[in-house]
C-alpha cells in the first residue's frame, strides 16, 4: 500500500462491502416474508438507527466500563504537555486525557468526533514504560484520532452485531416453529433455519472484513507515531513491554479489545504459544523470558503458518510483525528517506 489514500480507499472500500453484504441478507429476507421494498426499508432504517444508537452511547459505555479519572490541569504535567506537543505536531485539537486504574499496561482513545476524544492510560501503563515509550504510545493513539480511526470502528462494528441478532432470532424462530408442529406449503421452519443460517454467513463475513479494517488502521496508527516521534524503536520497545505485561495479567481481558492499542486477549494467545517453547527462546537460560527475548521469539513465531491464518480473527496485527514494519520504517529514517507518506509506504 502507498500512502494515506490508501487507508482511505480501503476504509471506503470495506465500509461499502460491508454495507452490500448486509443489504443483501435484508432482500434474502425481505424475500422470504415481505415485499422486498418494505423489508428493504425496513431493515435498512433499522440497521441506520442501530448504528447511529452505537455512535452515540458508545462512548458513554467506554467511560463508564473504564472508570476513568479525568485529569484536571497540572494534575500530571509531563504527559499533558507531551499530548499537547504531539497534538500540536499532529494538527489535531487537544484530546482530553483521562486515567484508568487498571494495572494492566495499555491505552485507548474514544469519542464521536476528533474534537470530543478523549486519550485515556491505564495506570500499568505509566509505571511500567519509560516516558521515551508513552510518547510513541501517545503518538500511536493520536494517529488513531487523526485518522477518525475510533469513530469509523464504532460505527462499523455494527453491522456484524445487527446480522448476529438477525441470525439469532430468526433461528430460534425456525426451531420454535419446527417444535410446534405447524407447517403450511411454504414449510416456514425450514426457510427461516436457512435465513438463520445465511444471517450467520454475513455475520462471520463482515465481522471478518470489519477485523482487517481494524488490523489495517493498527498498523497505519504505527506508522503515524513513527513519523510523530521519529523514534519508531521506542514504540517498538513499548509494544514488547505491553504485550508481556497483558499476557501475565490475571483476568479476564476486557470486551472493548479493538480500541486498545495491543488486544489483553490477543497478547495472552501469542505469549501462552512460545511459553510452551520457553526452553528455546531463553537465551540466557536464566529460567525467564525477558521483553528482549520475547520480541525475538515472536519474531520466530512469525514464521508458523498457524499464525499467518490466526491473523483473520484478530483485532490488531501480532506484535511481531508491527516490530517488523517499525524497523524497516527506522531503516529509512536513518537514511533520511522518511517523509510521512513513505512511512505509510511499509503498512
Amino acid at each position: 500500500m502507498a500512502g494515506l489514500g490508501a487507508l482511505k480507499r480501503t476504509m471506503g472500500f470495506t465500509i461499502i462491502l460491508v454495507f452490500a453484504i448486509f443489504l443483501g441478507l435484508l432482500f434474502v429476507i425481505s424475500a422470504f416474508f415481505l415485499d422486498p421494498v418494505t423489508g428493504l426499508v425496513l431493515g435498512l432504517v433499522g440497521a441506520f438507527f442501530i448504528v447511529l444508537l452505537q455512535y452515540l452511547i458508545g462512548p458513554v459505555i467506554v467511560r463508564a466500563t473504564s472508570h476513568l479519572h479525568y485529569l484536571t490541569p497540572g494534575e500530571n504535567g509531563w504527559l499533558e504537555a507531551k499530548v499537547s506537543q504531539l497534538a500540536s505536531k499532529s494538527g489535531i485539537p487537544m484530546p482530553r486525557l483521562a486515567v484508568s486504574p487498571d494495572p494492566t499496561p495499555n491505552a485507548f482513545v474514544f469519542g464521536r468526533t476528533r474534537k470530543s476524544a478523549t486519550l485515556a492510560v491505564h495506570q500499568g501503563l505509566l509505571q511500567r514504560l519509560d516516558e521515551n515509550e508513552i510518547e510513541g504510545v501517545i503518538g500511536h493513539e493520536l494517529g488513531h484520532v487523526k485518522h477518525r480511526d475510533f469513530i469509523v470502528v464504532t460505527m462499523i462494528s455494527a453491522i456484524p452485531l445487527v446480522a448476529y441478532i438477525i441470525a439469532r432470532s430468526v433461528l430460534w424462530g425456525g426451531i420454535a416453529s419446527g417444535y410446534s408442529g405447524r407447517s403450511n406449503k411454504n414449510n416456514s421452519a425450514g426457510l427461516l433455519i436457512i435465513v438463520a443460517v445465511a444471517a450467520y454467513a454475513v455475520y462471520i463475513l463482515t465481522t471478518l472484513l470489519a477485523l482487517r479494517l481494524t488490523r489495517l488502521r493498527e498498523s497505519y496508527a504505527d506508522a503515524y507515531s513513527a513519523f510523530l516521534t521519529q523514534q519508531p524503536r521506542e514504540l517498538e520497545s513499548a509494544l514488547t513491554k505491553i504485550a508481556y505485561g497483558l499476557s501475565i495479567a490475571p483476568g479476564e481481558p476486557h470486551g472493548a479489545r479493538a480500541f486498545f492499542i495491543e488486544d489483553p486477549a490477543q497478547a495472552k494467545q501469542d505469549v501462552a504459544g512460545i511459553m510452551d517453547q520457553k526452553s528455546k527462546f531463553d537465551l540466557d537460560k536464566d529460567g525467564v523470558l525477558s521483553e528482549r527475548e520475547l520480541e525475538a521469539a515472536m519474531e520466530a513465531e512469525s514464521k508458523s503458518n498457524w499464525r499467518k491464518v490466526a491473523q483473520l480473527f484478530m483485532t490488531h496485527p501480532p506484535t511481531y510483525k508491527r516490530i517488523l514494519m517499525l524497523r524497516e520504517i527506522e531503516r529509512d529514517m536513518n537514511s533520511g528517506n522518511l517523509q510521512q507518506n513513505n512511512a505509510y509506504d511499509h503498512v
